[in-house]
């Protein structure tokens, strides 16, 4: 055997090796049993992260969901828009769901319905009127869509009927946003209760009357199941109260010797509408800088919640003397493109930061957002501006209570079961040994993933998970496609960032198999090829050999089996060279 023929055969061998051991499949989906006589709930986001909440509670021929939110992408999912809740289960029972419910209007509660709703059969949406705007307004960008069937629905009102087996009672409580809202199930076997985000208004840990009065409508209501928010389960205590955070940016807004500028979440309505008052208190106009700051700055002025005749266009700024401008923008998470990040890197086509300024930083990190602020910070500091966040004083408190709060609230709620949501896996258990510790029995809580089927069996006396799952696999947007999330595609574009591409071009003539001229390379983000003559001579060589064993005295020629030989090759003489793994493109052309 020659060792063309011999090099051939070795080949041969390999991909037979390698065709009987194909990239795992994905494990199919649990067949899951019927829901007979029980009362259903299944989390399909917002239980294994912070962001895409959505749960769904099923009875019967009835569903509702409550909630449709997204969750943003992170270096885990490069090339991704969105993440949102995986619908299969819903889409195969689409006949059946009744109502959307929205809590509130934040991103990861309402982000996820231009998305989903078309899938989910368009059912009705009950939500409070500031989230109605805030959906409406989102909606606009997808004109293709039809029109949502939304139903406005105040904090008073007694039991909306959905059908004979589902009532909603909405009540009011306090987050960060306007018309924050819980809600109530009422079910054939009792209520089942969801307070969305919440915290606890309070003055140094005492909750206020209004936060008394908000939770007495639960003293005669037979609360069967209670899920509650648990994002601030891990830090001790009362947060700072909301009133306290806005008397101290007032005093320092009127102190300030010159411009003040404030970012803070755009979602923070309520606390942009005090920063609106004391501008005007003090004199000073105001700039509004960001997308979505402006929009909802529309929608304050739509409900007329405050005078904004003091908001001057940001071309206008000259006009003013510095300490008569206050600016209030976005991008305190350290987001690329926002606002302040423009100013920190002097890219702003406005604003350049000055010594006299005075920066505040209403908001704290997002999980996971750690580094992005750390270089903003950074940035800020250049400038030698005043910079003042929620670390040096109290200009932030969260909308989403500590445990301190969260503890008043089980004991204004009296439950017999108890799920955890809203927090990552290591929060739900915190918030389920909190209920314990406060006399629920441990046989009567459960901690849910994403897709975790939870029944209330036998008229309400049986709390059970069952062994199958609903499918939980992420759903994604990128760009104009929504889908699983591949795998393979997101490892692929992880290799990329991290070690680049190697592209090998080559030329072989059809008839004697032996390539026509030296192979072209072309290299991105790997090496500078420049300063690698060596490395790709050394390389060209290897092309050389590794497709010629394939192809000299091959007919006809075998161009797949090519391609695969100088993807291995060359990746193996890459690594030892380099120790970096690049994705290997061979383009072999026969001529």
């Amino acid at each position: 055997m020659n060792p063309t023929t011999f090099t051939h055969s070795l080949r041969q061998k390999s991909m037979r090796r390698h065709s009987n051991n194909p990239i795992p499949q994905k494990k199919p989906h649990d067949v899951i049993p019927p829901i007979n006589d029980a009362l259903r709930i299944i989390p399909l986001g917002g239980v294994e992260e912070i962001g895409k909440n959505m749960t769904v509670i099923e009875y019967g021929n009835d569903i509702i969901i409550v909630d449709a939110g997204i969750q943003f992408s992170d270096p885990e999912t490069p090339g991704v828009d969105y993440i949102l809740p995986n619908i299969k289960y819903l889409e195969d029972r689409k006949d059946h769901i009744r109502a959307l419910i929205i809590t509130h209007g934040h991103l990861d509660h309402i982000g996820g319905i231009p998305y989903l709703i078309t899938r989910l059969g368009n059912p009705p949406i009950y939500t409070r009127e500031f989230g109605s705007l805030l959906i409406r307004k989102r909606q606009e960008e997808f004109p293709q869509l039809a029109p949502l069937d939304i139903r406005i629905v105040e904090a008073s009102d007694k039991s909306i009927p959905i059908t004979p087996n589902f009532k909603v009672r909405f009540f009011g409580l306090t987050h960060s946003i306007p018309d924050s809202t819980g809600v109530i199930i009422e079910t054939p076997f009792g209520d089942i209760v969801n307070t969305g985000d919440v915290r606890v208004e309070n003055e140094a840990g005492v909750p206020v009357e209004k936060e008394i009065e908000q939770y007495k409508i639960f003293k005669d209501r037979n609360v069967l199941l209670f899920t509650m928010d648990s994002t601030g389960i891990d830090k001790p205590g009362f947060s700072p109260s909301e009133a306290s955070i806005l008397k101290n940016i007032d005093g320092i807004v009127a102190q300030a010797p010159g411009r003040v500028i404030i970012a803070t979440f755009a979602s923070q309505v309520e606390r942009i509408i005090e920063f609106l008052n004391s501008a005007r208190r003090y004199g000073k106009k105001v700039v509004i800088e960001g997308r979505s700051m402006k929009t909802n700055i529309d929608i304050i002025k739509h409900l007329n919640l405050v005078n904004i005749d003091h908001i001057v266009p940001i071309e206008d700024i000259e006009k003013y003397p510095p300490n008569k401008i206050m600016m209030i923008a976005t991008g305190a998470q350290g987001e690329e493109f926002a606002a302040l990040m423009r100013m920190s890197n002097k890219t702003h086509k406005f604003i350049r930061l000055q010594r006299s300024d005075t920066i505040i930083l209403s908001s704290s990190v997002i999980p996971g957002n750690d580094r992005a602020v750390e270089k903003l910070k950074d940035n800020l500091f250049r400038h030698d501006a005043r910079i003042i966040t929620y670390l040096d004083s109290d200009v932030h408190t969260s909308g989403h209570g500590k445990r301190g709060e969260l503890e008043w609230v089980h004991k204004q709620v009296p439950y017999k079961f108890f799920m955890p949501v809203h927090g990552s896996h290591f929060r739900l258990k915190m918030h389920a040994e909190l209920a314990a510790n406060l006399g629920c029995p441990r046989e009567n809580i459960i901690v849910p993933d994403n897709g975790s089927i939870i029944e209330l069996r036998n008229g309400g006396t049986e709390f059970v998970k069952l062994p199958e799952k609903a499918p939980s696999d992420d759903m994604v947007v990128e760009g104009l496609n929504i889908g699983d999330i591949s795998e393979v595609v997101i490892r692929d574009r992880k290799m990329l960032s991290g070690d680049g591409i190697f592209v090998v071009i080559a030329l072989v003539n059809s008839r004697s198999g032996r390539l026509k001229k030296s192979p072209d390379i072309i290299a991105r983000g790997f090496v500078y090829l420049r300063e690698s003559q060596e490395l790709l001579s050394e390389a060209r060589s290897i092309i050389k050999r590794s497709i010629e064993s394939i192809t000299v005295g091959a007919q006809p020629i075998n161009f797949d089996m090519a391609k695969n030989a100088v993807s291995e090759d060359i990746s193996r003489f890459l690594f030892q060279k380099t120790a970096k793994k690049p994705i290997v493109i061979p383009v072999i052309l026969g001529v």
